[in-house]
Parts: C-alpha cells; sequence; structure tokens
C-alpha cells in the first residue's frame, strides 16, 4: 500500500484530479490521494464540485504535512510554471517519484539538475507531455514508421486561442512545448538549427505570439505557430511527405486524416499536384490525460522509465531556449556567425556592429551607433547614443566614447582614456545642444589615461602619449605629450618617432623605410607602405 498527493488545484490540476479519482478507485493499493493549494478555497470547491466521499482523498492545510506521511511514494505538481523546478526538486530529495506538467523547468541546466538528483536517488521522473499519449499521435508515428506518407518532407502546427493569458510564462513555454515535443518524437532527433520570431502585444515583458522554425537532417524542416490573440481556437499538426499527408486535428471529432495527394511530372520537369479525397483514420477512444497518469502509476509500480523521461524534457527545452535566445538575439543582437559580444555586455536597439568585430565583458552600445568591422572593444567600454567607430579599430578597457566624438578606421584608444563633449559642464544645467565634435582620425593612437577635450581633431596617424591632456587640435602624424599637450616630434604611419635625414627636412622611418618630407610645420608622405 503507498500514498501519492498532488500539489496545485487550479484549471489544469483539476482535470488531473478528477483522472486520478478514477485510477485511484481501480487501484486498491493505493491507500490515499493528498491534496494541496496554496488557495485553500481551491479545495474545498473542488471537494464540493467531486462530492468527495471517499476516505482515500484527504487534504492537507500547509505543504510541510507531507513529512508526516510515512507510506507517500510519489508527488504530482500542477503548479504555476515558474514553481515546477523548486517543487520538483523538493520532492525528489524527499526521494518521492515526480509527474510534473510541462515544462519541466524554465532553464535546461535546471532539468539536467533534476534528472541528476532523480538517476542518483533511483527515483522515476515524468513530464506531462500530453499530446505523446493521444491516440492520434501514437498513430501518426505507426504509419510514419510503416512508410503510409514515404519520405517526411515538412511539419508545421497551430495552436491559437483566444486567451487563456498568462502573466508568468510566455506564449512559447505555455503552448509551444505540446508541439516540439510531438515533432521531436515523430522525427526521432533534435533540430541542427533553430530560428523564432515574436511579438508582444499584451505584456511588453511577455510574447503573445511566436513563430519557431526547426531545421533538421535530410532537408526535413518544421514549424509552430502558437498563439493567444487569434479569434478562434485551432490545435492542428500536418506532416507532409512525399507519398501523403497526416493532419492531427484536435478539435475534431475524428482527429486523425489522410490525403493521399501525389506530385506527377509531366514530360519529367513540370510538377502537376493531383489531389485526392481525403481519408479519416481511426484511432483508439480514450482519454489522454488519463492514459498519461495510468503510464506514471504504473512506471513507479514497475520502475520503467516513462516515455517523457528527463531526457524527453531536456531535448524539449533546448528547443525553447535556443528559440529564446534567437529573438532575444533580434531584440538585442548578440553572438552570431558575424561578430561576438559577450554575454554580460548589452546593446541597445537600432546598432550596427561589422563583420569580426568583438565586444567584451561588461560594455554597452548605445542606441543609433554604428560599428565597423574588426573591431576590438574591450572591458567596461560605452559608446553612443549616435557614435561611429570605424573599421579595425582598438577600443581598451574603462573607456566612454560619447555622442559627438566619431573614430576613423584604425584608430587605437588606449585603457582608460576620456572623452568629453561638453567644454563647460554642470551637473544642474543641461546642455545637450552644446556637444562639441570631436574627430579621430585614421589610424590616431591615444595613449593610456589621456584626455581629449571636446572641439577638436586628432590627426591620422597621429601619437597622443600617456596621460596627455589635449585641448587644441593636432596635426597629422604629430606626438604630443604632457599637459596641456605640446608637440615634441613627428611619428611614422608604423608608430616610430621620425628625425630629419637631411637638410632638406626628409624623414626617413628607420623601421619600415617609410619617407616624409617636412615643411611649413605639415608632414607630408613620400613613399608609404
Amino acid at each position: 500500500m503507498y500514498s501519492i498527493c498532488q500539489i496545485g488545484l487550479g484549471y489544469w490540476g483539476e482535470n488531473i484530479f478528477r483522472n486520478l479519482l478514477k485510477i485511484i478507485e481501480k487501484k486498491p493499493n493505493i491507500e490515499s490521494l493528498y491534496i494541496f493549494d496554496i488557495d485553500p478555497n481551491k479545495i474545498e470547491k473542488i471537494l464540493e464540485k467531486y462530492k468527495i466521499n471517499t476516505k482515500k482523498v484527504k487534504k492537507l492545510g500547509k505543504l510541510e504535512e507531507i513529512e508526516r506521511i510515512d507510506n507517500l511514494k510519489a508527488a504530482l505538481i500542477s503548479t504555476p510554471v515558474a514553481t515546477h523546478y523548486p517543487l520538483t526538486k523538493y520532492f525528489l530529495e524527499k526521494s518521492k517519484d515526480v509527474f510534473v506538467e510541462k515544462p519541466l523547468a524554465l532553464k535546461v541546466k535546471e532539468a539536467k539538475e533534476l534528472k541528476e538528483i532523480s538517476q542518483k536517488k533511483g527515483l522515476i521522473l515524468m513530464t506531462g507531455h500530453l499530446l505523446l499519449y493521444h491516440p492520434a499521435v501514437r498513430k501518426m508515428k505507426e504509419l510514419i514508421n510503416q512508410g503510409q506518407i514515404g519520405r517526411i518532407y515538412y511539419i508545421y502546427s497551430n495552436r491559437l486561442n483566444w486567451g487563456k493569458f498568462r502573466t508568468e510564462e510566455n506564449i512559447l513555454w505555455s503552448f509551444a512545448p505540446h508541439d516540439i515535443s510531438v515533432i521531436l518524437y515523430l522525427l526521432e532527433e533534435e533540430p541542427q538549427k533553430i530560428s523564432a520570431f515574436a511579438s508582444s502585444y499584451i505584456n511588453p515583458t511577455l510574447f503573445d505570439i511566436t513563430l519557431t522554425h526547426l531545421e533538421f537532417s535530410q532537408n526535413i524542416n518544421a514549424h509552430i505557430f502558437v498563439s493567444w490573440l487569434n479569434p478562434f481556437k485551432e490545435h492542428k499538426l500536418t506532416c507532409i511527405g512525399s507519398e501523403g499527408m497526416l493532419v492531427f486535428d484536435d478539435l475534431t471529432e475524428e482527429k486523425l486524416f489522410f490525403y493521399p495527394h501525389k506530385i506527377e511530372w509531366k514530360e519529367g520537369k513540370i510538377p502537376i499536384a493531383q489531389k485526392s479525397e481525403y481519408q479519416t483514420i481511426p484511432i483508439e477512444k480514450y482519454e489522454p490525460l488519463l492514459k498519461e497518469l495510468e503510464h506514471f502509476i504504473e512506471c513507479i509500480e514497475t520502475r520503467n522509465q516513462p516515455l517523457t523521461n528527463p531526457d524527453e524534457s531536456i531535448k524539449v527545452l533546448k528547443v525553447i531556449e535556443k528559440a529564446e535566445e534567437y529573438i532575444e538575439n533580434i531584440k538585442n543582437p548578440r553572438n552570431n556567425n558575424e561578430y561576438y559580444v559577450h554575454p554580460s555586455s548589452y546593446i541597445d536597439e537600432n546598432v550596427k556592429i561589422g563583420r569580426n568585430t568583438k565586444i567584451w565583458h561588461f560594455s554597452h552600445i548605445l542606441k543609433n551607433t554604428e560599428i565597423g568591422e574588426n573591431v576590438i572593444i574591450g572591458q567596461n567600454v560605452m559608446i553612443g547614443p549616435d557614435v561611429k567607430v570605424g573599421n579595425n579599430c582598438k577600443i581598451q578597457n574603462n573607456v566612454s566614447v560619447y555622442k559627438g566624438v566619431e573614430l576613423e578606421d584604425d584608430v587605437f584608444c588606449g585603457p582608460s582614456c576620456v572623452f568629453t563633449n561638453v567644454y563647460n559642464p554642470r551637473a544642474f544645467i543641461e546642455r545637450k545642444n552644446e556637444f562639441k565634435k570631436t574627430l579621430v582620425k585614421k589610424g590616431a593612437t591615444i595613449g593610456a589615461n589621456a584626455t581629449i577635450v571636446c572641439g577638436v581633431t586628432i590627426g591620422k596617424y597621429s601619437f597622443i602619449g600617456a596621460g596627455a591632456v589635449v585641448n587644441r587640435d593636432i596635426p597629422d602624424y604629430s606626438l604630443v605629450v604632457g599637459v596641456p599637450a605640446k608637440q615634441i616630434g613627428w611619428v611614422c604611419k608604423c608608430g616610430t618617432t621620425l628625425k630629419p635625414q637631411n637638410q632638406n627636412n626628409i624623414l626617413k622611418c628607420p623601421n619600415c623605410n617609410n619617407e616624409y618630407k617636412l615643411e611649413n610645420n605639415e608632414l607630408t608622405p613620400l613613399k608609404e607602405n
């Protein structure tokens, strides 16, 4: 004899409770069903609604009371999604088998942790991916394995409704797990590539509509469209193959249909669609939720692993997590094949980032900023808004590049160098309309801890020494140091200090052999690599 408990008696929890009543009536070895909800009124309403007259159903006043149940074997969790992980962990650590409604957790790493605990303790952990227990889905799987529709081309699903709106999880977490689990079940593999698109209208922090696209091996594709902003309810999944199509429509009485449409090739090169009448596929008649719960009870008695075990659950969560990451990268560009942004950094909207650029730890790129190709941005850097950074620049740690500053190509900004954009700032006076433009021209170097007072132009290939304070325009190729910065010489494009080689003021670089002419305090390249 053993007992079980159910935690959570909300909308879906009531359906679970209703089916558990049927199970405990048929299972004399289940001594008691204990029920708990943080809202005691839900318990009373359910007991009254179902006119409970069996001593097998017992209510708990506090969750902690389960510790006094000597023969408690398993817990069934049907609570809000955010509580799935902590509640499941709580029962697993007390050595109880657990059935938890989908999703198993809100993070893959949390699901993996729950799997590890269950394996270490030899416990049954099962997730409520209901559709895998649906007779129509089981039949689809059987027909696909038999080759009924030939080679699979494409699977798509629509799970649409008006409401029920969630406040804790978005539509991707609420609706999509059903169809993801079915698609992975039918194809018996994980997707190689995932992309997704989302929109938020009711609550700006939660997606109301998502479209997720999955790419599998052998050119098989799938998409999942979910929305709770649809004028009508639709739960439909279509599987398209080379020899026909299967349609699972959960809102019809028949549920499963076969369309033996074919493609004929006219003269071997023109595809002609041949349409045929659909056929209704007979399926078993049973309630999927009852079958699912019976499967859980069977597993806790036989110790066999359930169909929807932690491995299956983790595969579903990985798809959702990657889809959500893709959506986030669209709204807040992050890592992709063209550039890299460290996870600790933040990219505002309407930012352009060039190929092969790398943005490292704790940096912030503000809106309407354009960063070129092959740029390296170090730790704790802020750029923008409305700033343009050219190609091949290097911006070292702890630098802020404010609005009004422009860096041309190949500029080097040393650690903790400083730009300003207002000449006479006051904390209590708004002077955004007084920003002065600062231009750092191609190839210039600004040394560590140097300060560039706004409104100046730093000439191309010039070199600002460490700690210098620049408050006037700097000529091309000039070397300046000090406070305030003064020119003390000239530098080559390669950064080497130049000295006159003859009376004609020809300056030759001892490092790379570039040649320059000095005339009227301007350096002009004669030969430059």
